[in-house]
């Protein structure tokens, strides 16, 4: 969602030089009066030529600061401009207007570096003027004028896992005084913790680092060709068994083995597991004689296993067999702290161009990473950040780089669009009640009866609703599963 830059106070404008370039003496006029009614002074044009020397005067103090140019002008083009401008090393940050949009054009126009683009005609003058003050804003900030930037840290940039809140200090410590025992590791947490980047951790810090860490998502694979990735099969062992296969606990062996999301193994699985980590030793599928390893054990998941053993989901000998050392990772909502170190961790690591600096970031932008929820956890930050850093081109990022997940999701219903094209009322209602639904189940992590009382319905007026708008058999598994099934089937 676009965050609408605080207005400017006219006397903070003044002297502020704008370059209106239009072959159309009416725009010219209208923008003009605009603009110098807001306190700029404005310089104008009437084609493409007159804009570029305007543009690119070697006296800095009679330059523009910004320009809002027609892209369709006699002599030359907007596109060219800015093409000319960026041969001669001059930067004015550039408005490219135009009534003739296609996805060509805009896609080259902000490639070429101009500063926004906007559609003529204007449906209200005001987005002009927030174009023209985000602009400006935006380029006081790359010129350091008035700008409050989050400080660099000056963490390893070989660390992977970023963090000193007491509860990840507690964590450092666990690994600490656990990574040199053969001791098995059962690593919990919310998706997108960080699970997998601690069971690297533990085996880098281990005797075992000189073996190999092999990996392996047991929600990846059906049981069958999970038992034969972990265990290996011999030749013959099943159809498609052309060759004897060596298992993930083979390649393993004087290594360490990652069992991420070991909850959604099946009991037949766990049975097997369990032989593992009781005598170091197992057959291949389809075998008779015992494998020997020497593997350390690290699983993780995101579900709570006491509940999963309590449902006769996990094995309960199993568990304790895994739980030897827990590590609960926290969500990043609870270590909130942690925010600006993992910004500039990610800053670091996504850069605009394998040459560029890290992208700086402004503290509003962090304030506003720090009042998000983070359902996505760390994944989602990193996420927000690799995003904001190329919408910000590698400069600075700005509360208007930062955008959420739920936001990139929201729909935006185009009424005059509809009553244009001649939808009916009726139809215009419907897609309504539809969105509606759709924003009261996301805002309520798929919870109905959370989301009815979020708009003034009983749970089972919301249930009916969603029925009638169709959305029943559309929703995650999540929703599904929580609807009644006569309700869902009617």
């Amino acid at each position: 969602m676009a965050r609408s830059p605080q207005k400017h106070h006219k006397d903070e404008l003044t002297e502020r030089r704008i370059l209106v370039g239009d072959d159309d003496a009416g725009v010219r006029d209208v923008l003009a009066q605009l603009l110098a009614g807001e306190g700029y002074h404005v310089i104008t044009a009437s084609s493409g030529q007159e804009s570029l020397d305007l543009l690119t005067v070697e006296d800095e103090a009679k330059r523009p600061e910004i320009a809002l140019l027609d892209i369709k002008m006699p002599g030359m083009d907007g596109i060219t401009i800015l093409q000319r401008m960026l041969e001669q090393g001059k930067d004015v940050p550039v408005i490219l207007m135009t009534g003739y949009t296609t996805a060509s054009l805009a896609i080259k126009a902000m490639q070429m570096g101009a500063a926004d683009y906007l559609t003529k005609p204007f449906t209200e003058l005001d987005e002009v003027l927030i174009a023209v003050e985000r602009a400006l804003r935006y380029e006081d900030l790359k010129r350091g004028v008035g700008v409050q930037l989050v400080p660099t840290s000056k963490t390893d940039p070989s660390e992977r896992i970023v963090g000193s809140s007491p509860d990840m200090v507690k964590i450092f410590k666990t690994i600490g005084q656990v990574a040199r025992t053969p001791a098995t590791v059962l690593v919990t947490g919310e998706t997108g913790t960080g699970k997998e980047l601690m069971a690297e951790a533990i085996h880098n810090a281990s005797d075992r680092r000189t073996g190999p860490l092999i990996k392996v998502n047991c929600a990846a694979l059906p049981e069958t060709l999970l038992e034969s990735e972990l265990f290996g099969h011999e030749k013959g062992s099943f159809t498609g068994a052309l060759n004897q296969h060596k298992g993930r606990f083979e390649a393993a062996n004087r290594g360490t083995i990652f069992l991420d999301e070991v909850g959604e193994m099946t009991l037949g699985t766990q049975k097997k597991l369990l032989r593992v980590l009781q005598e170091r030793e197992f057959e291949r599928v389809g075998g008779n004689v015992p494998v020997k390893v020497d593997v350390r054990v690290i699983a993780a998941t995101n579900r709570n296993l006491r509940d999963e053993v309590a449902a006769n989901r996990f094995r309960e000998d199993l568990f304790y067999r895994l739980n030897v050392i827990a590590i609960h990772m926290p969500p990043l909502r609870e270590r909130i702290e942690d925010i600006p170190a993992l910004v500039n961790h990610f800053l670091d690591k996504h850069r605009y161009s394998p040459a560029s600096t890290p992208t700086r970031i402004t503290e509003e932008a962090v304030a506003i990473l720090r009042t998000h929820d983070w359902p996505g956890n760390v994944r989602e930050l990193e996420n927000i950040i690799q995003r904001a850093v190329v919408l910000s081109r590698g400069n600075i990022i700005t509360p208007d780089h930062i955008v959420f997940q739920n936001e990139l999701n929201r729909y935006v219903l185009d009424i005059e669009q509809k009553v244009r094209t001649n939808t009916s009322f009726d139809d215009i209602l419907r897609d309504v009640k539809r969105e509606t639904l759709l924003a009261a189940l996301r805002l309520n992590d798929q919870d109905t009866a959370r989301a009815a009382a979020q708009i003034g319905l009983s749970e089972e007026q919301f249930h009916v609703a969603l029925v009638e708008a169709k959305l029943a058999n559309d929703l995650e598994p999540a929703s599904q599963e929580v609807l009644p099934r006569l309700v869902r089937d009617a």
